[in-house]
């Protein structure tokens, strides 16, 4: 090229025409980086695996998507609602996640009667059953030294971890209504016959409420602290002694 613009062009004009040319050689290799940018993701490869747990991977293995599963436990959510129980995930790939789930059959998109009227998004049956692997996953991880439950926690999370970090012996001859408001929302949680059922109100009578962040009251159940943070209604004793009702696995020593 250079030699090209030596034999036609006097010494004079050849800076003009390279920097022109550079300069259309930018803009062209910004605009190919940009269409490029447009292309869509290519389809998630599987693990060419018959092992179901490679499938399983295969489903929700994808980020933030057991995450959204988890938020759709106890009932169906709106997409603000998810947005901001997840904290860090960007609209489109929560838009993205959703379609993914929707198309494996694990969520499905209803909507929600009067007065709220709009759409919101429901696990389907099948997707319901992802609840224990998630339990085992969530006591499996809360062995490690690194878990930091400092970080934020959703009201739909802190409502998982009470189903499962319950301790049947501690829960022995406890038989109670236990409702727990976390801001916007709120929930009756059940435990009887040393186990525990969780319900969004309004879910009829109570014997005590628990009112705090998720985080608040969290720090008190499995970190200790004192519960004069939170508001509590309804026979206190039998709240306070909710309290006291679940366990964290150990932690796991580090080798070495």
């Amino acid at each position: 090229m250079m030699k090209i613009i030596r034999a036609m062009f006097p010494s004079s004009r050849r800076l003009a025409i390279i920097e022109e040319c550079s300069r259309k050689y930018y803009l062209a290799t910004v605009a190919l980086e940009k269409l490029t940018d447009k292309r869509p993701s290519e389809p998630r490869r599987g693990y060419g695996d018959a092992c179901g747990t490679a499938h399983g991977l295969e489903l929700v293995g994808d980020r933030w998507a057991l995450l959204v599963m988890r938020e759709l436990l106890l009932g169906p959510r709106r997409f603000s609602d998810l947005k901001r129980d997840l904290p860090g995930i960007s609209a489109n790939v929560l838009k993205q996640r959703l379609d993914e789930l929707e198309g494996r059959g694990l969520l499905r998109k209803i909507r929600l009667p009067p007065p709220a009227a709009r759409d919101a998004y429901q696990a389907t049956d099948w997707g319901l059953e992802i609840e224990p692997v998630l339990q085992t996953l969530g006591r499996f991880a809360a062995r490690s030294p690194g878990h930091d439950p400092t970080l934020p926690l959703s009201p739909v999370s802190l409502m998982t971890s009470f189903r499962t970090m319950i301790d049947v012996a501690k829960a022995k001859g406890f038989d109670a209504r236990i409702g727990v408001q976390n801001g916007e929302d709120s929930f009756v949680v059940t435990v009887r016959d040393r186990g525990l059922t969780v319900a969004r109100s309004p879910a009829g009578p109570v014997d005590a409420t628990i009112a705090g962040t998720p985080e608040r009251i969290a720090a008190t159940v499995y970190g200790g602290a004192p519960a004069d943070g939170l508001a509590i209604g309804g026979d206190e004793a039998l709240a306070r002694r909710f309290l006291t009702l679940f366990t964290l696995p150990p932690k796991v020593e580090h080798p070495g």
